[in-house]
């Protein structure tokens, strides 16, 4: 379980890492070939989405790495479940039906929450 938490974990966090990151220093134009419905979205809405996700990528490795309250891997863990649920409502809102990516992080995020209630 714990290289298993690892694996999934550390590959979430790592995307989330990115596309939080880029959402926070990108501007609209430079995400709008990745991310269609930034036109849609203000950008401090976007923003925050990043800061959330950079969060979220650390929630899911710092605790457990540290051993400090590692319930807050979980925690990391199901709100990346909810924002994939979000995220999935927002792509079929828009009518776009390509949500693959969505459905891979939500059960990535899915897997990581069951995994990470072993550190606790």
């Amino acid at each position: 379980m714990n290289v298993a938490y690892w694996i999934v974990a550390g590959l979430l966090g790592l995307f989330y890492l990115y596309a939080g990151g880029a959402k926070l220093v990108r501007s609209r134009e430079q995400l709008l070939p990745m991310m269609a419905w930034v036109d849609s979205t203000p950008m401090p809405v976007v923003r925050a989405l990043g800061t959330i996700e950079v969060l979220g990528a650390a929630g899911l490795v710092l605790p457990v790495l540290t051993g400090i309250a590692p319930w807050l891997a979980s925690a990391a863990a199901i709100g990346f479940v909810i924002l994939q649920i979000g995220a999935t409502r927002v792509h079929l809102r828009r009518g776009d039906r390509q949500i693959a990516l969505n459905a891979t992080l939500l059960a990535a995020a899915a897997a990581t929450v069951w995994l990470s209630t072993t550190w606790w």
